[in-house]
């Protein structure tokens, strides 16, 4: 399956054929769903058929592997054949915001600098836990700081390395609970430049300025070692 999403998360919808539908889900050849995984949330959108209907699709998941993506119609749904030609469609007001605010957790990771033991992307908000034993952040020293590296708009880019790359550069991990997936020969690197690197497989802005404002909303004691941050936009 082609991954579209990968290469260009600003690509809205794509031509595509249905390959399988079952009760897992539409598999299709090619698709612009962003899968749910690393924290982010499936992408959500239709499915248009030539004939004018439409398919409602409300998440989208992973199937056998890293490579397999699974469109979860609306319940109730007519499924369409093997072979159906369709146009997929994201909700891309949705998208974008998943984008902005994936994109300001990788600024909080540059500005706290704990290892990353959990995390969530959602539509308007997220939040990343910290290993911090003995640590207390300040709320409003989180959010001038987010602020400040959106308003300076740093450049947002992606490229890959090989397994054995990353394997040598073990420091670029930041994630503790979930490991960047490897065996395929590539990993893909997230890079805000002058800022943060490391391994991602999210959807991302092209720079920082697009996340617009935030604002740390709290920050949470999860035990004696784990710190949430919690980031909601302001505006």
């Amino acid at each position: 399956m082609e991954l579209i999403f990968r290469d260009d998360p600003y690509c809205k919808s794509c031509a595509a054929t249905v390959t399988r539908a079952d009760a897992e889900g539409i598999r299709l050849d090619r698709t612009v769903f962003y899968v749910m995984g690393g924290g982010q949330m499936g992408d959500t959108g239709v499915l248009r058929l030539a004939d004018g209907g439409t398919i409602r699709i409300v998440d989208t998941r992973k199937g056998a592997d890293h490579e397999d993506a699974l469109h979860i119609p609306e319940e109730g749904a007519a499924l369409p054949a093997p072979g159906t030609k369709v146009t997929v469609e994201i909700d891309w007001e949705r998208r974008y915001r998943l984008m902005r605010m994936h994109t300001c957790l990788h600024l909080l990771c540059a500005i706290v600098t704990g290892d990353v033991t959990g995390g969530q992307i959602s539509d308007g908000k997220g939040r990343l836990d910290f290993n911090l034993p003995d640590t207390r952040l300040d709320k409003d020293h989180i959010t001038a700081e987010l602020n400040r590296l959106i308003a300076e708009d740093h450049p947002v880019t992606q490229r890959w390395i090989a397994d054995d790359e990353l394997a040598a550069q073990p420091q670029l991990v930041r994630t503790m609970s979930v490991k960047p997936p490897t065996g395929a020969g590539r990993v893909r690197l997230l890079e805000v430049a002058g800022v943060d690197l490391q391994p991602c497989g999210g959807t991302h802005v092209r720079a920082t300025g697009e996340i617009g404002p935030v604002q740390v909303r709290k920050i949470e004691n999860k035990g004696k070692q784990n710190r949430r941050v919690n980031i909601v936009f302001a505006g």
